[in-house]
């Protein structure tokens, strides 16, 4: 059972449920503190353990007065004016047990030394295009098949009709006109940006850089439709997608402690940016 997407207060947009054991506040609207309410109250109510958001800069500081920590941000977020504060309250110290010691001792090396672009090679009969609806079966046949869980039910066909009808666009590698590894461009036309995610290889066809030929084609379709604010929320337990982003030239902006469930666990996320 995925976890509830609904609409609450002055018109926020929210995520919670078990599958995350958190509440989501995905779009602010209206008084920030009306939502808050509601949101510390549907927390409580099904004992969520984390609470995470993103907001507004201007809007932080009543998060922090009511004892939110800042976790990532990203600047010049909303049309290239505004930054973004992504802000959590750990609502049971449970959470924060495990962290990725090691993982995040690899990504300091990661970052203090910093990959570069690879050279670009043959791409041995795959090709790259945005997907469309006669795709859908493909697409979630590939996310079955590479997540055991993830935070948004992406393998369900009628999510992803409903979400390209609206604001999200998938891209997709192809060989041999089979589907063999997907993306999505979650775009937010007023604020300018979109969010880089959805990453998934078929098994058999990983270590051949499907990802960097997928972000090389959604990074040129966005600059042609104006988006100005490219980010991404990266795994931190996959070194070679943060690899990706870093080659790239996106730069890293934070680290989400035990944010989302993925692959059939709660792990911690990366933040990730680039301005076109």
């Amino acid at each position: 059972m995925n976890d509830t997407i609904e609409i609450i207060g002055d018109g926020s947009v929210i995520q919670h449920g078990k599958e995350n054991d958190r509440v989501y506040l995905m779009s602010l609207k209206g008084n920030a503190n009306v939502t808050l309410d509601k949101i510390k109250e549907l927390a409580n109510s099904n004992g969520y353990s984390k609470i995470f958001c993103k907001i507004p800069k201007s809007t932080a500081p009543i998060f922090f007065a009511k004892g939110y920590l800042l976790e990532a941000y990203i600047p010049k977020f909303y049309n290239k004016q505004e930054d973004v504060f992504f802000v959590s309250k750990f609502l049971n110290s449970d959470r924060l047990l495990n962290i990725e010691k090691s993982q995040l001792l690899s990504l300091n090396k990661l970052l203090s030394n910093r990959p570069k672009r690879k050279t670009k090679k043959d791409e041995k009969g795959y090709k790259a295009r945005r997907l469309d609806n006669t795709d859908v079966d493909q697409i979630t046949q590939i996310y079955r098949d590479v997540f055991v869980s993830y935070p948004f039910p992406i393998h369900n066909p009628g999510y992803i009709h409903k979400t390209m009808a609206e604001n999200i666009q998938y891209y997709g590698v192809e060989k041999d006109g089979k589907l063999v590894a997907l993306s999505s461009a979650e775009i937010d036309a007023k604020g300018k940006n979109a969010e880089m995610t959805d990453f998934a290889t078929n098994v058999s066809h990983q270590g051949n850089n499907l990802s960097s030929l997928l972000l090389e084609v959604m990074e040129k379709a966005m600059k042609k439709q104006g988006i100005k604010t490219l980010y991404t929320i990266a795994r931190l337990n996959s070194i070679p997608m943060n690899k990706t982003f870093l080659r790239f030239g996106y730069e890293y902006s934070g680290t989400l402690m035990k944010n989302t469930n993925i692959a059939g666990k709660i792990e911690s996320m990366n933040v990730y940016y680039k301005h076109l």
